[in-house]
This record gives C-alpha cells, structure tokens and sequence, in this order.
C-alpha cells in the first residue's frame, strides 16, 4: 500500500482511462476478460452521458489510484423506497487489507442515506471467500433465497420484439 491519506471523490471525466484499466484488473481477477466490452467512449456515454446510467467512486492514496465503485439507483415496489445497487467495488491488490474497500463502501452507503435511499444490494461471486467475508463482517445479509436472472444479446431482443406499443392515453 502506497503511504498517503486516502481520499474518495467522485470520477470526472478525465478518470475515464484508469477506470477502464481497473475494469481489466477486475475482468481477470475474475476470470471473465472474454466479456469485457467496456470502452472510453461507453463509459464516457454511461457515467456523463445526457441521461447518466451510473455513478462511480474513486479511492486515491498518496498519489495512486487505490480502487473504485459504480452503481446505480434502484427501487423496492414494496417497502417504497430508493436503494442503489453496487456494481463493481475493486481495490487493487496493492492497496488490499488498508481499509480501502470499507471506505468506498462507507461512501455509496453516505450517498444513499444522502438521496434519502434506504437499501444498498450488491452481488458477489460465491468463489471469492475474502469478499463473502468482509461482506458478512459488514453485516451484510445474503438473500441465497434469490436467484439472478439475465437476458442478453439475442435472448432481450427476442422479447423486446413481443412487446406491445403503448397504449394512448
């Protein structure tokens, strides 16, 4: 770890490359290089587009990019009430054990609780022992009663193409 005080603001624009080198890292910790299609001028359009799809966190320590974190607003039909879904959250290796992964979390949780949000989910895989972890240290609760879902490619537009035209109102 990189001797420095540790500082998370939000990603500008100019964050964009080392965000993308950070996506790269986290693609091959995870043995998924093969679906990684991220690129500048996506995650430019994603992050500070017209209509911005996510936000993302930096953590910087004496001088170096330390990690991130992108997420994205959600809602519960029933509670009411905004949450946000945590993405990604990676911390480079270097900067592993320092209280960085704590501290972006801490930062998404202060957001949250700032937009009035009063649930925060994420997902990890169930490979990754440290993570499940430091999660259930968090407090975390694992909802293994849930099983993901994903439509992607050909699967969404197929069922894109049954949809209906909206009705006149």
């Amino acid at each position: 770890m990189s001797d420095g005080e540790l500082a998370i603001g939000a990603a500008r624009p100019q964050d964009i490359p080392v965000l993308l080198e950070m996506f790269r890292e986290l693609a091959a910790f995870e043995h998924l290089e093969d679906l990684l299609e991220a690129d500048e001028e996506k995650l430019t359009a994603a992050l500070f587009g017209e209509r911005p799809a996510a936000q993302a966190l930096i953590a910087r320590s004496g001088g170096s990019v330390a990690g991130y974190a992108v997420f994205f607003p959600t809602f519960s039909t029933f509670l009411a009430i905004q949450g946000i879904w945590l993405e990604d959250i990676y911390v480079r290796p270097d900067h592993r054990r320092a209280g960085v992964g704590g501290a972006l979390l801490a930062a998404v949780a202060a957001e949250l609780l700032a937009r009035g949000g009063k649930r925060l989910e994420w997902s990890a895989l169930d490979w990754n022992e440290r993570a499940l972890t430091f999660y259930a240290g968090l407090g975390a609760q694992q909802m293994n009663e849930w099983v993901t879902h994903r439509l992607i490619g050909e699967p969404l537009e197929r069922l894109a193409a049954r949809a209906q035209p909206p009705a006149a109102i």
